[in-house]
């Protein structure tokens, strides 16, 4: 699966997010934060990997309301979402190995 690319500077609400059917990744940063620079390449070698999943990059910041109802406090964070309900969570990964593991869930639900 190819990820997103850009980061979308106007969030999508978190009633929407609460209600997005299957699979979602939720990535929130910032295109300037190194932290999320050097996640991006381990990144899109896991969703590379991965079967079709809604990936959203949501650019993160003082005052931004998706970020501040999930809690985001760091940059990167990512967030696994099935059918609107968090799954897992990782901030800063820091190996493709922790993104496979937040990824994981999605393979027993296939399975299903």
């Amino acid at each position: 699966m190819e990820m997103t690319r850009s980061y979308a500077a106007e969030a999508i609400s978190r009633a929407d997010v609460n209600h997005l059917p299957g699979s979602t990744l939720l990535e929130f940063g910032a295109p300037w934060c190194g932290h999320c620079q050097i996640a991006q390449p381990m990144l899109a070698q896991v969703l590379d990997a991965m079967p079709p999943l809604r990936h959203l990059k949501i650019e993160d910041g003082k005052g931004q309301p998706l970020g501040r109802s999930f809690g985001v406090r760091q940059w990167p964070t990512m967030i696994l979402l099935i059918d609107g309900v968090e799954i897992a969570r990782l901030t800063r990964p820091g190996s493709v190995k922790a993104i496979a593991e937040l990824l994981a869930p999605l393979a027993a639900t296939e399975k299903r």
